[in-house]
């Protein structure tokens, strides 16, 4: 999967699983300041990163994340 092909799919999940506006989300938007993400809902992420990879993220991969630019490096890495 490509970094654009990653994004795409985290947009869907984020629009269709946390019920945001796919216009809203950017790689430069901010989980917690410009989504309004809390610690449950990145736990939630996490999760649903795993349903879609096949991968399990570990909690000190996802800790650095604060952009959803930062959650598609993490899964590329993770992917790759």
């Amino acid at each position: 999967m490509t970094k654009e092909e990653i994004f795409t799919e985290l947009k869907a999940v984020l629009v269709k699983s946390f019920m945001l506006d796919e216009e809203d989300i950017t790689l430069d938007a901010d989980l917690y300041a410009d989504l309004d993400f809390d610690s449950i809902d990145a736990i939630d992420l996490a999760a649903k990163i795993h349903s879609v990879t096949g991968k399990q993220l570990k909690p000190e991969q996802f800790k650095g994340v604060r952009t959803i630019g930062d959650a598609v490096d993490v899964i590329d890495q993770l992917m790759n």
